[in-house]
């Protein structure tokens, strides 16, 4: 909600050419949901934010030479955002809603190692955008086993 304060997490913020456009794709194609929009005395959006499940990301418009949409950057992007899916989902069916509504699939759904099953897509502005469920509980024996990786709580010194 818009009028209460925000408990302690992390959130995404993502910058867009046309964030209004955005904001209504990002609901259409990947399930978001509206939760906040400031919009200026002339009618641009200012500030959003949407939900998804309990985390919440803001999109907004470019507003500095270090606040740009790939769009404006020949494609690049610095990071991507992941998103979980609850178990039980269809992330199939999510990833063709995402296609239908006009989402560049890069990696079409497949089963990791590690017991998630995962696709990859592009927004109309060349964000990148994963998404998740778990398919399958396994231990990190396991996925290191099936991998070749050793999984650990932190980094030795």
């Amino acid at each position: 909600m818009a009028d209460h304060p925000r408990s302690k997490g992390l959130s995404s913020a993502v910058c867009y050419k046309d964030a209004k456009a955005a904001f209504r794709w990002l609901e259409k194609a990947f399930g978001f949901e509206p939760t906040f929009v400031l919009l200026d005395a002339d009618g641009n959006l200012a500030h959003s934010e949407m939900e998804y499940g309990n985390s919440s990301i803001m999109i907004g418009n470019e507003w500095s030479d270090d606040h740009r949409s790939p769009a404006n950057l020949g494609g690049k992007n610095s990071q991507t955002v992941h998103v979980q899916l609850g178990v039980g989902e269809n992330i199939d069916a999510h990833c063709e809603t995402a296609r239908a509504a006009g989402a560049d699939i890069i990696a079409a759904p497949e089963t990791q190692f590690y017991g998630d099953r995962t696709y990859r897509a592009k927004d109309p502005e060349g964000h990148i955008w994963t998404f998740g469920v778990t398919v399958e509980e396994k231990t990190s024996e396991e996925w290191d086993a099936e991998g070749g990786f050793t999984t650990k709580t932190r980094l030795d010194d």
